[in-house]
């Protein structure tokens, strides 16, 4: 079968602005976005891609841009199925702010009972969002052959929710996994059974370190002041 590899979108401008983005229009990459997409050609360089899937949303599709532009032949495919959550009414509001919401406990503790006001619930994303994965690999697999490689550039959500299915975790521990923007992370699927290859890598470590380096000056997943270790929704902004 073939290798997935799943590309989070670059820095935007509500990552650093720490604001739940969702589905709202008109977020883009921000400074530091813009040079993580610029770097991603490089980084993927040795391998080939049978075809590149994005969300619809323009963070995304930013991101995936200088890849393509390096790889003429290489057309994106937009598949609804890997957007970002339609986190609903929390859409556009700072995240210190849904802190206080008593819903926020359950989304950190028991996502497989969250239903955004107005929007989703968790389990209905991952399910979307493995079922266009399982489409894509039997298609990429079919035409392209069993050592196929193809990218989807997608959400920090979309990207946990996807390996911790590919992991057998159940979605109530999908907060414990972490991916940086513009990580990667690689997933091969077999005929009995998902590898895991590579989660969250960025090829740098400045995230490792304390949080008075990080360019937001916020707390990352598990890291003192992040209520009773909350993981950072949506996937908050990364190292500097």
């Amino acid at each position: 079968m073939a290798t997935l590899i799943l590309v989070r979108h670059g820095r935007s401008t509500a990552n650093t602005a720490a604001v739940l983005a969702g589905r709202t229009p008109g977020v883009a990459l921000d400074e530091r976005g813009v040079e993580q997409a610029a770097a991603l050609p490089g980084r993927l360089a040795a391998v080939s891609l049978a075809v590149a899937v994005t969300s619809p949303q323009q963070r995304c599709r930013e991101t995936l841009a200088p890849l393509l532009a390096a790889r003429p032949g290489l057309e994106p495919v937009t598949d609804d199925r890997i957007a970002e959550c339609d986190y609903g009414d929390w859409s556009g509001r700072k995240l210190a702010e849904l802190a206080d919401e008593p819903l926020m406990e359950v989304v950190q503790h028991h996502p497989s009972a969250a239903v955004f006001p107005g929007g989703e619930s968790m389990r209905a994303m991952q399910q979307r969002a493995v079922e266009a994965v399982r489409d894509w690999d039997a298609r990429v697999t079919a035409e392209h052959g069993p050592d196929a490689t193809y990218l989807m550039c997608t959400h920090g959500d979309i990207v946990k929710a996807i390996v911790a299915d590919a992991l057998g975790l159940h979605l109530d521990l999908f907060q414990r996994l972490h991916a940086e923007p513009c990580s990667v992370t690689a997933v091969r699927y077999t005929r009995t059974r998902p590898f895991l290859l590579r989660l969250g890598d960025t090829g740098e470590l400045g995230s490792l370190g304390p949080r008075s380096d990080r360019r937001d000056g916020g707390p990352g997943p598990g890291e003192e002041g992040a209520p009773e270790g909350n993981a950072v929704v949506g996937g908050g902004a990364g190292a500097p």
